[in-house]
């Protein structure tokens, strides 16, 4: 069946792990392309000054309490989006947290406790978006990790739960397409993003969580996940260097290993004490996009751009083979003088 998607501006978009991030950034931009959207996450005064925020501007926003691991508690994001707007256009399933630590040193209720909000969280966000969009045709999207492609050390089991949302993601997407639902599945696949994950995370290294760079801006993401809610698109990669790792983990697996075993450990690491804090087991947010990088610049993805604009990925090679044609035209003329 072909799918056709609203533009965003009429949309209702339902975002899970709204509180802070790649969440609150989706929410942000939604908001302000006239989207109407409701926000779902633990943290319920992280949620509040977020729609407090989206409001003050004018867009029209819904803060819901949601545990994504408890299924119920998402079935009420969906009946609160209903009751309040009356439809559900695109669901997104962003709500994650992670760990930093080798994969021996981990407490089993640790693990579980990430599987039950990374994983099965887009279960049971996918279920209960399902029934909704199919009444009318949307868009479901998926937050993967370029990890669904490739594993970190030192993010093992956040990396294995990102593998099982790509798993996951594939699946429900063949058997949706396969029954005719009018239903468009996209999993994106980020990189290194400068959201307060770093601050977040459950981590046993003694070392502040580190991203390693480059580190691309929740802004990217949000553009991203966006333009699956319009378009239908299978995948999409946030930032040239997910694209890459993922290539490379299929041309040249054992030397990847090899250059990660050698560079991620330390890269992973910032020079300074673990913060004291962690959301696994309890929600922790600040409605706040963007987190401290140690360091890293927090830059666009042009990469990503060109992705989303095909237009200016052709403008970007016709002005760099503009200018060097002009480059070579200008050599020519210099030795033509310099001959006479």
């Amino acid at each position: 069946m072909h799918v056709k998607l609203k533009p965003v501006a009429e949309q209702v978009i339902v975002i899970t792990g709204a509180s802070s991030g790649i969440g609150l950034a989706t929410a942000q931009e939604a908001a302000r392309r006239g989207a109407k959207v409701v926000l779902a996450a633990r943290s319920d005064e992280a949620l509040e000054t977020a729609v407090r925020e989206i409001t003050a501007q004018g867009g029209e926003a819904l803060s819901v309490h949601c545990d994504v691991a408890d299924r119920a508690e998402v079935e009420m994001v969906a009946r609160a989006a209903i009751e309040r707007f009356g439809r559900i256009d695109t669901w997104v399933n962003n709500a994650g947290v992670g760990i930093w630590a080798r994969i021996e040193e981990l407490p089993e209720t640790d693990m579980r406790r990430l599987f039950e909000t990374n994983f099965w969280g887009v279960v049971n966000g996918s279920l209960a978006a399902i029934p909704h969009l199919d009444s009318q045709g949307g868009a479901l999207v998926n937050v993967g990790s370029m990890t669904s492609d490739r594993a970190f050390p030192l993010q093992g089991i956040y990396s294995a739960s990102k593998h099982a949302v790509k798993g996951f993601t594939d699946a429900l997407r063949m058997e949706l397409e396969e029954r005719g639902a009018a239903i468009s599945v996209t999993l994106i696949k980020p990189g290194s993003i400068g959201t307060p994950m770093p601050q977040h995370v459950k981590n046993y290294t003694g070392q502040e969580a580190k991203f390693p760079p480059p580190v691309y801006a929740p802004e990217e993401v949000a553009a991203a996940i966006l333009h699956a809610a319009e378009r239908p698109v299978r995948d999409l990669f946030v930032g040239s260097s997910a694209h890459t790792g993922s290539a490379l983990s299929q041309i040249a697996p054992r030397l990847l290993d090899r250059i990660s075993e050698r560079l991620l450990i330390k890269a992973q690491k910032a020079p300074r004490p673990a913060t004291p804090t962690d959301n696994l087991h309890h929600g922790q947010a600040e409605a706040q996009v963007r987190g401290d990088h140690a360091g890293s610049m927090i830059r666009p993805s042009l990469y990503t751009r060109a992705r989303l604009n095909p237009g200016m990925a052709s403008a970007v090679v016709g002005g760099v083979a503009l200018a060097a044609f002009g480059a070579a035209a200008a050599r020519r003329r210099r030795r033509i003088r310099l001959a006479a």
